[in-house]
């Protein structure tokens, strides 16, 4: 019986370390006394084993358990479930790892068109993407248009909506699809539209959008549902996923979340809010996050870190030296701050992107 082995950090006394172990192990696999369960091979194969317990020291733990890959199946919403369902409802254990063998890795796909195929939608060979998107939520679909058309005069590779652009009233699904993905044509420029709802809508709203021209959009999987997630990518694979963290805060370590599990269930490339923003990443979760994400695991493709969060013009040189090239900027607010000059400004951070030496900083493969 193989076995996916999750890796917790427990905060605890070294006294009850170990029993506090065992029982994270029977939670996360049988969820019921063991002393209850007359069947032996689900005592051998299905009950969650302790596999190592590693003091980091403050009254940290981490504790490896191995979970069997059986209880998974093929559902990716299981997966989640198995690794940390019940466990994360104590404060005091954070899920930090996930070391899946490869047949169940295999079963969730991971990104159908990763860096190359991004890149490829812009015909950007080498250099960072750019990315900006649609704010605030409350304009109309022909307001969101005309601020979509002026970012791509000015040259930017990629325009999203915001997260929280859904099917509302003031701009429905369709019609701010339509108007964006119009206002962009005769561009270099690739709209990315926000898909919400449950699967049937997040069905609906892909065809809406790739039969108006689309070939990238965006989906929140903490909120989607990482089943859904899962789904679309197998219904429309011609679909590039842009993967958002909203929600994320799940006491799952992010640099594991979005990093390499967002990439295993479909992303072709994951937003994620950079240090020194207005979000509290360390520079080292940022950069475990983004290796994460541009690795080729379980043989997938590797997929795209998009940092954000607070992004301004002049971060654009710390930034690159610090993510490299196969990265993608995304900047909202400090573009659309500039108002009436928001093609000049777009045009300034799109040449600043194009024009970084990197210091001498290799690509990634």
């Amino acid at each position: 019986m193989t076995r996916l082995i999750a890796t917790y950090l427990v905060r605890a006394e070294a006294a009850a370390i170990e029993a506090r172990a065992r029982a994270i192990a029977v939670e996360q696999s049988v969820e019921m006394p063991l002393a209850a369960i007359d069947d032996a091979a689900v005592l051998e194969d299905i009950v969650g084993r302790v596999e190592d317990i590693a003091d980091r020291g403050n009254g940290m733990f981490a504790v490896r358990i191995g979970l069997a890959s059986a209880t998974i199946g093929t559902d990716a919403g299981q997966l989640l479930n198995m690794a940390f369902g019940n466990t994360s409802l104590h404060e005091d254990v954070v899920l930090a790892d996930l070391d899946l063998p490869e047949a169940l890795a295999a079963r969730f796909g991971g990104p159908r068109h990763g860096i190359a195929g991004l890149r490829a939608r812009v015909d950007a060979a080498s250099r960072a993407l750019t990315c900006a998107a649609l704010k605030p939520q409350g304009l109309p679909p022909a307001r969101l248009a005309d601020l979509a058309e002026r970012l791509a005069r000015g040259g930017i590779d990629f325009i999203k909506d915001d997260h929280g652009l859904a099917d509302q009233d003031y701009a429905p699904f369709a019609e701010r699809v339509a108007a964006c993905a119009a206002a962009v044509q005769g561009h270099r420029t690739r709209y990315i539209p926000s898909l919400s709802g449950n699967l049937d809508d997040l069905r609906r709203q892909a065809r809406q959008a790739r039969d108006a021209g689309a070939d990238t959009v965006m989906v929140a999987p903490m909120v989607a549902g990482w089943s859904n997630v899962v789904a679309l990518g197998r219904d429309f694979p011609g679909l590039a996923l842009l993967a958002h963290p909203t929600m994320g805060g799940f006491r799952i370590a992010p640099d594991l979340l979005i990093g390499r599990l967002f990439p295993l269930i479909g992303a072709d490339a994951v937003v994620f809010p950079t240090h020194g923003g207005r979000f509290g990443y360390s520079a080292a979760t940022c950069r475990r996050l983004a290796e994460n994400a541009r690795v080729s695991a379980h043989r997938q493709r590797p997929c795209l870190p998009v940092p954000a969060g607070g992004m301004t013009l002049a971060r654009v040189p710390e930034l690159l030296d610090f993510y490299g090239p196969d990265t993608m900027l995304l900047i909202g607010g400090g573009l659309l701050a500039a108002r009436e000059r928001l093609t000049e400004e777009t045009a300034a951070f799109v040449h600043a992107v194009a024009g970084h030496s990197y210091q001498g900083k290799r690509r990634w493969p």
